[in-house]
């Protein structure tokens, strides 16, 4: 359905976790750069903003590529807007007092509801290319930086919740699936 909003897409259901094997398994290269790429980045991004997120990998919405969006705000509360197609995640170094660690808590649009404190790097950078094969890369520090570990985790076929001990996954996952228990394990 068209939103009404800031990102001029097409906004698609979200994939819950365990709905779809696309959220479950390494995501495909993009290799061809045309008209229909431009117009699945701007569904990606009309997507993420109707679910009220801060970023979207392409299998949250079953399409199997390698891409993911972003409108997160950084350690600063700068906003880190961008996308990327065949992104390889670099865990940076702190600089100055920066932690190299930071535990807060994480959620994600395809386990809708709870949320769980998870470490990541504190600093991080992204390099992939555009819809036109362009070389792009993103860094980010804070939550922006926890949000392109968690999306490339997408596109390798982790959920966040995969990263937890299994006793605390199971509870998160019931949770989700709420009183009647339609979100699979």
């Amino acid at each position: 359905m068209r939103m009404p909003g800031r990102y001029d897409g097409v906004a698609r259901p979200i994939v819950t976790y365990g709905s779809n094997p696309v959220l479950h398994r390494s995501c495909a290269p993009v290799t061809v750069f045309d008209g229909s790429l431009r117009r699945q980045v701007l569904d990606m991004f009309a997507s993420m903003e109707a679910a009220d997120g801060v970023g979207l990998a392409a299998n949250q919405i079953g399409v199997d590529a390698r891409i993911f969006v972003i409108d997160c705000p950084d350690a600063e509360g700068v906003d880190v807007v961008g996308y990327v197609l065949n992104p390889t995640l670099t865990i940076l170094e702190p600089s100055g007092d920066e932690p190299a660690e930071e535990t807060t808590e994480e959620g994600c649009l395809s386990v809708p509801g709870p949320y769980a404190e998870l470490p990541r790097a504190f600093r991080a950078r992204v390099d992939g290319v555009d819809v036109r094969g362009e070389p792009v890369s993103i860094e980010a520090t804070g939550m922006a930086a926890r949000c392109l570990q968690h999306e490339v985790d997408h596109l390798d076929g982790v959920v966040y919740v995969d990263r937890l001990p299994g006793e605390q996954r199971e509870r998160l996952l019931a949770e989700a699936a709420g009183p009647g228990g339609d979100l699979p394990a």
